[in-house]
């Protein structure tokens, strides 16, 4: 079993343990009211898309996310969170050292022994959900699910429902499509766009993720027989009718959408193990991007 196979099945007792740390009153997060930015690249970029979108949907506070080399330096914040599993990646650090003694800045990382905790002002350690595994899985949705809890909007109904997407058969047919689409509405965007990178970093699979609303200007040309359009939450009326009469598979459940993306994690590791890949280690791709001066 690869690793990434095992820290996937790991997620729900990961989930329990980051809800019972967002509930400790010293947890460094953002308040309610705070004008907050939340930074990450890759993965962990995608993350905060759906943090920020979930923190000021539901009230509590402008949120805003940026890949860290696209932080704009001048707009004012009252904290900065930066989420980094490596707590290597040279973005993130240059932002960090760039804000110290102005912004606030909070990092959420797995590994504590790097140098985020002398850049970051507060750090909250994730660190029983990192992994072996250049791919995220496990971090990135235990990341969220603190960030969800800490808003007041995680109950142990989104862990049953990652066990069900453990436990259940996948949807047949979808080791055989050639492309894929995920689309998201509000916070589950996010989701969308990380299911896609994943598909692709695991598996070589030719993805594509968009709002879903904005499916129908444009890429719903390229679903035909042999693609799948894979819907995070509920879908516009009358999207799925249509995406269907392109002759495309439509995929949707009722779990959760963090749930569900748990359900492609698990797409991803069976077709790079189809295709002869190795899931732990992407082509290109390390655990952290960490730049020499001039790259």
């Amino acid at each position: 079993m690869s690793h990434v196979e095992t820290e996937t099945a790991d997620q729900p007792a990961c989930w329990r343990r980051a809800a019972r740390i967002a509930a400790e009153p010293a947890v460094a997060l953002p308040a309610a009211g705070e004008r907050v930015a939340i930074v990450g690249c890759g993965t962990s970029y995608y993350i905060a898309q759906a943090y920020a979108a979930l923190r000021e949907g539901s009230g509590q506070g402008e949120s805003d996310a940026f890949a860290a080399s696209e932080f704009p330096f001048g707009r004012t914040y009252d904290r900065v969170v930066a989420l980094t599993r490596s707590g290597t990646t040279t973005e993130v650090l240059e932002l960090l050292t760039r804000l110290r003694g102005g912004t606030r800045t909070v990092a959420v990382t797995a590994d504590p022994a790097t140098p985020v905790p002398e850049t970051a002002d507060d750090v909250v350690v994730l660190d029983f959900a990192d992994e072996r595994s250049v791919v995220q899985t496990r971090f990135a949705t235990t990341a969220l699910t603190l960030f969800r809890a800490h808003l007041g909007l995680h109950d142990d109904a989104v862990v049953r429902d990652a066990e069900t997407a453990l436990a259940e058969p996948l949807p047949e047919g979808l080791l055989e499509c050639t492309q894929f689409s995920f689309l998201g509405r509000g916070w589950t965007v996010g989701l969308a766009n990380e299911a896609a990178l994943k598909m692709k970093e695991a598996s070589l699979s030719w993805t594509e993720s968009y709002p879903a609303m904005e499916y129908r200007h444009g890429p719903i040309s390229i679903a035909t027989t042999g693609t799948a359009t894979w819907m995070f939450g509920a879908p516009p009326e009358g999207l799925p009718e249509q995406v269907r009469a392109t002759g495309a598979r439509w995929v949707e459940s009722g779990l959760d959408p963090l749930a569900e993306l748990v359900r492609v994690q698990r797409l991803a590791i069976a077709r790079a193990v189809a295709r002869g890949l190795d899931p732990d280690l992407p082509r290109h791709l390390s655990r952290s991007v960490v730049l020499a001066p001039g790259d």
